[in-house]
């Protein structure tokens, strides 16, 4: 072969092999490309950061392979309308909480919070090994659905109010954002409730659109504003004891994957679990403190009487929301059997005040 032929065809091949390169390779064509739109903010403490280092998780640990990458609230769909958009395939996956799709499912409101609910362990337990998350799924399957947990809080407030609250009829007529089960107990309280994600809530208090807020704890709340306009904090967080989470997906998306991805996935979702739980367990200490010595915020918590009528309100949600969807039953007898089984072993080593 002539050796300028032999030049322009070694060149050739050098040209396609980098438009090759450049197009993708088959290596590349294994990489997985997700979206994941979180219902808070990337720099809203707990809450957004747990999603951003779960999604820098999975990136090291598949050593780039899976990438799932971290938007924004509202950047690709309304933040209480990722249910539909994940279950359509429009995105991949969302960074959110069953408790936002109980326009859907009441029912999901078990797998967040529970008033008067257990703490972490108890919960986690029910449903990691009790069978929560199976029904979960069951429920998510009929949508092209499937769920991971992916992170944990600690106790929440009970409530940001203009004045302070000396008597329960003080609630009658108030307009609320409340979420979850607790809300419905509001509502016996005469309480206007009404479910606003956590970008939404300050410019509705400001505005007057609602008069009182609760949303999450001291951490998160101070980085909302809540103390400009309502400086009244009230405690026990009774409605949310503790609020679990999920990465919601696309099942056919999450079909597709490598079992080594499926389990990188399932890995960091479940250390965002125990490491934003103790995070928060952690931080609000010192936050709750700042809440009073820096932001003049007065920390109230409900008389013991104020909270038997809350738990009592709460008893009569479970029979009447029972009555009227069977799911909603169904979900309700599968979690309080768990709970009740549970307490011959929780009973056992519950410590008397006097030792605490």
């Amino acid at each position: 072969m002539h050796l300028s032929n032999f030049l322009r065809i070694s060149a050739s091949v050098l040209i396609a092999g980098g438009l090759a390169f450049a197009l993708g390779t088959p290596a590349d064509a294994a990489k997985v490309r997700w979206k994941m739109q979180s219902a808070f903010g990337s720099k809203l403490p707990h809450l957004g950061t747990s999603g951003v280092r779960f999604s820098d998780n999975v990136k090291v640990m598949s050593g780039g392979d899976l990438i799932i990458k971290f938007f924004e609230p509202g950047a690709l769909v309304p933040t209480l309308e990722c249910f539909d958009s994940v279950s359509k395939g429009a995105i991949e996956s969302c960074w959110t909480t069953p408790g936002y799709h109980t326009a859907k499912y009441p029912a999901l409101a078990f797998f967040t919070a529970v008033p008067f609910g257990p703490q972490v362990g108890e919960f986690v337990a029910w449903l990691w090994f009790g069978g929560g998350n199976d029904i979960k799924n069951e429920i998510y399957a009929k949508h092209n659905l499937y769920a991971i947990n992916g992170f944990a809080i600690g106790p929440e407030t009970s409530g940001w109010f203009r004045t302070e609250i000396t008597s329960l009829d003080q609630l009658r007529g108030m307009k609320m954002r409340f979420f979850g089960l607790g809300a419905k107990v509001m509502q016996k309280m005469g309480v206007s409730t009404q479910l606003l994600a956590g970008a939404d809530i300050y410019p509705a208090l400001e505005r007057g659109v609602i008069d009182a807020t609760e949303f999450s704890m001291p951490t998160i709340d101070i980085k909302l504003g809540f103390y400009q306009i309502a400086k009244y904090n009230y405690f026990p967080g009774w409605h949310q004891q503790v609020s679990i989470t999920e990465i919601l997906m696309h099942k056919p998306e999450w079909e597709k994957l490598s079992d080594q991805h499926k389990r990188i996935i399932e890995v960091a979702g479940g250390h965002q679990v125990m490491y934003s739980y103790a995070e928060t367990e952690h931080m609000n200490f010192t936050a709750m403190k700042d809440m009073e010595t820096k932001f003049g915020v007065k920390i109230r918590r409900w008389p013991d009487s104020t909270l038997a009528k809350f738990q009592k309100a709460w008893e009569e949600v479970l029979v009447e929301e029972s009555a009227k969807d069977a799911l909603f039953k169904r979900v309700a007898d599968h979690y309080f059997a768990y709970r009740a089984k549970y307490k011959l072993w929780g009973d056992a080593q519950q410590l008397k005040a006097t030792y605490q």
